[in-house]
């Protein structure tokens, strides 16, 4: 199962494997307290295209199309790979960030394009 939660929230067991995927630690929270098991920041959107949205809901829709364009053609691929192990091989994934719109968010746009992706896969 694939989930989100923000890191401000208490971790909990049901979270399974916890991956961070901003592209900067969160304020005020610790190591400890994030309970964060990988941290993926390059799966994150750049930080040009992080600083361009700046969390504009008028602007979601275009960062959206711009991320998923990222995440097909960034050399970030080795990151993306390493979370599409993860997925294969945890039974309990939990995407973790930090954005404080829990609906418009870079988050939202990759498990999106993940189950996108493995819906491709597992046609062929």
């Amino acid at each position: 199962m694939l989930q989100m939660k923000r890191v401000y929230e208490a971790a909990h067991q049901s979270d399974g494997y916890r991956v961070l995927v901003d592209r900067l630690w969160p304020r005020g929270q610790s190591k400890a307290k994030a309970q964060i098991d990988c941290w993926l920041k390059d799966v994150a959107p750049s930080s040009d295209l992080r600083r361009w949205f700046n969390h504009e809901p008028e602007k979601f829709e275009r960062f959206t199309t711009l991320y998923k364009r990222e995440l097909k053609h960034e050399p970030t691929c080795t990151s993306v790979e390493a979370l599409l192990t993860i997925l294969r091989t945890h039974d309990n994934v939990t995407l973790v960030y930090a954005a404080k719109n829990p609906v418009e968010n870079h988050v939202v746009v990759l498990m999106t394009w993940l189950n996108q992706f493995n819906d491709e896969n597992q046609k062929r």
